[in-house]
């Protein structure tokens, strides 16, 4: 199976809802703001997500794609924050929304995508299920905002466990792929106990996601990543591969230093081998994990979607 394949097929489903929800209208430059990242790529994982656990309890997928959209607006809004929060230059290989429109004009932009994602369920017509996933979005959201502040936390203390920094992916990353997950389930019509699986699910893939993606910013090429390699070094923060080599003794070159060099990361590169090792292990550990989740499943397509798709969140990059 071309895994890629099925979630382009599915994201090209979003991306023309996208602009349906989202169109170019006064003031003009707000919604170019709101639409900068939503129109730059993106994979497009959490909404596709939600369409493919519609599907596997039996749903239409069409249905999941308004609260899709409205998942992966809320995503977009959290990636206009957390880059002015690092000052970050580069997001998905264009400039960040901050440097384009000013922190100003991209704080009102994540604002606007924030309230676009509720007001889009707000409006659909469904079977009563509208209230829910409202109140599973702002528990998640709610959730993210914990988690950013943890990581903003963890820049002013010295040392931190691996069970801290778990806990906080979970929250600022991985709750948003759970809810994605089940919010899919209720459209479709999942059971108490299939939405609970498939919660879990999302959530267990979504932590090892994270931590491919902190491996990922050290090892891949800036044309993989869209943005600055070794960017998580520069700004110190404490991935689980900085916090496994700290453990054990290891300087990080350029750990911290907005001046690192290219030769500090290659440096740093060279010592985190082995906390990279092991981080991914974790990462495999987790997904493997989420997809035993799926066994209260029968056999159908979209759960061998779900499998590969699991398998594909880990492994891309190499």
């Amino acid at each position: 199976m071309d895994v890629r394949a099925e979630i382009d097929r599915r994201a090209k489903i979003i991306d023309e809802a996208i602009e349906r929800y989202i169109p170019l209208k006064p003031p003009l430059e707000l919604y170019k703001a709101c639409r900068h990242y939503l129109v730059a790529g993106g994979k497009r994982l959490r909404p596709c997500l939600a369409l493919l656990t519609c599907g596997l309890v039996g749903g239409e997928e069409n249905e999941a794609v308004p609260y899709a959209v409205a998942i992966e607006m809320i995503h977009n809004f959290t990636l206009i924050h957390d880059d002015i929060m690092d000052k970050d230059s580069l997001r998905r290989g264009v400039p960040t929304v901050h440097t384009i429109w000013g922190e100003e004009g991209a704080i009102l932009a994540g604002d606007t995508l924030y309230s676009k994602a509720f007001e889009i369920i707000t409006k659909i017509e469904s079977k009563g299920i509208n209230s829910e996933c409202i109140g599973i979005l702002a528990e998640t959201c709610s959730l993210i905002c914990e988690g950013q502040w943890m990581d903003i936390e963890f820049e002013k203390k010295d040392v931190v466990s691996e069970k801290e920094y778990l806990e906080m992916i979970t929250k600022k990353t991985a709750v948003l792929y759970g809810a994605a997950a089940e919010i899919g389930g209720i459209v479709g019509g999942a059971t108490p106990q299939q939405r609970k699986a498939l919660y879990e699910y999302g959530k267990l893939c979504g932590i090892g996601f994270q931590i491919q993606d902190d491996i990922l910013d050290i090892v891949a090429d800036e044309k993989v990543i869209g943005k600055d390699r070794g960017s998580d070094i520069v700004e110190g923060k404490k991935t689980l591969i900085v916090i496994h080599a700290m453990s054990n003794g290891i300087e990080i070159p350029g750990f911290g230093n907005p001046n690192a060099t290219p030769e500090d990361i290659e440096s740093a590169v060279e010592l985190l081998s082995e906390s990279i090792e092991y981080s991914r292990k974790k990462a495999i550990d987790f997904v493997t994990r989420g997809k035993n989740m799926l066994d209260i499943f029968d056999e159908c397509y979209e759960k061998k979607v779900l499998l590969e798709l699991a398998d594909y969140l880990v492994n891309r990059g190499f």
